[in-house]
């Protein structure tokens, strides 16, 4: 196959299933709502079912409600009918997956679920299916056609299953006012752990490896202050200690393709950039990545209560740390 057609074929799988999670959003109703008051009110657990490829998209959907504040667990259809069935309680609320709705090992679990009186959220794309019709709520995740060229492998429909168990579980999240702080008890390893533990002061440079320089200082003591110090910027203080402004490597480069050369004799006063942003020692380390990305900048001065610079953050440093940048 050719460059062209890959690439052709590629796109059009995006864009069916780009498509068919669109006309979803559409569709959406008083079902999910209803869902999620069922998953509000549960006093157990969610117990996400199914067999094959829907039990793969399960397997995620339980994941993503556990992290966000919803306990789950994923239970395979077919092992449930050999005594894991003993995973679900008369307190939780079954979550059974199937886009065709007629999966015999999942529709062997319904009626036990039913006798226990836990309700049953389905995931399914025949609304007239036996799923649907045994089911509590049915949240509609059907599909015009599948991606792939003979209209047969699940593809098109496993990413809108995906897209329904994140709705749901995001939609669930907002109401249990899940924030930040939850996140992190239940994210206490990775780079998710270290954005959201790490503050400024854990990362800044200070002493040495922070270039402090006053407004009477000429631009070539400047760089090599810089140099030194083996930062991108010098911070430049009065003669109280206090944050006056900023001049990066970056700038000094840019005066120079505009100014004569006698501009290395200039004092940082006229070069410096006198209102840089600035961020707090005790900033989460997370904020101020996503400050630094949306001012695309790579250095900032960290200033206490007083105003005076006590280290900078560089964006490398971020990144060593393992705060992941923008997607």
């Amino acid at each position: 196959m050719k460059e062209a057609n890959i690439l052709e074929s590629a796109r059009r799988v995006l864009v069916i299933e780009s498509a068919a999670i669109a006309s979803m959003s559409q569709r959406l109703d008083n079902s999910l709502e209803r869902a999620v008051a069922l998953i509000l009110a549960c006093t157990g657990r969610v117990v996400v079912t199914g067999v094959g490829k829907s039990g793969v998209i399960g397997r995620k959907i339980a994941s993503t409600l556990a992290s966000t504040g919803t306990p789950a667990l994923f239970l395979h259809s077919g092992e449930g009918l050999h005594g894991d069935l003993g995973m679900l309680t008369s307190v939780d609320v079954l979550m059974a997956i199937s886009y065709s709705g007629h999966s015999d090992d999942l529709l062997s679990i319904l009626p036990v679920a039913q006798d226990m009186g836990v309700p049953i959220i389905a995931l399914t794309g025949q609304g007239r299916s036996h799923l649907a019709m045994n089911s509590d709520v049915v949240l509609d995740v059907s599909v015009e056609r599948e991606a792939d060229p003979n209209n047969l492998a699940p593809t098109a429909s496993t990413a809108t299953t995906l897209a329904m168990g994140d709705a749901l579980a995001i939609a669930v999240m907002g109401e249990r006012k899940f924030g930040r702080e939850d996140f992190l008890r239940f994210h206490p390893g990775g780079s998710l752990g270290r954005g959201l533990t790490l503050r400024v002061k854990d990362i800044m440079r200070t002493g040495d490896r922070m270039a402090l320089v006053r407004e009477s200082v000429l631009i070539r003591e400047v760089l090599f202050c810089i140099t030194r110090a083996r930062a991108g910027a010098a911070t430049v203080v009065d003669e109280a200690g206090r944050l006056r402004g900023i001049v990066t490597d970056g700038d000094i480069r840019r005066h120079l393709l505009q100014n004569s050369a006698d501009m290395l004799e200039k004092p940082a006063g006229e070069v410096m950039t006198r209102t840089p942003t600035t961020v707090h020692p005790e900033m989460m380390a997370v904020d101020a990545m996503r400050l630094l990305e949306e001012r695309d900048i790579d250095e900032l001065p960290v200033v206490d209560d007083d105003g005076n610079p006590v280290g900078v953050l560089d964006v490398q440093d971020l990144l060593r740390a393992g705060l992941p940048g923008t997607p």
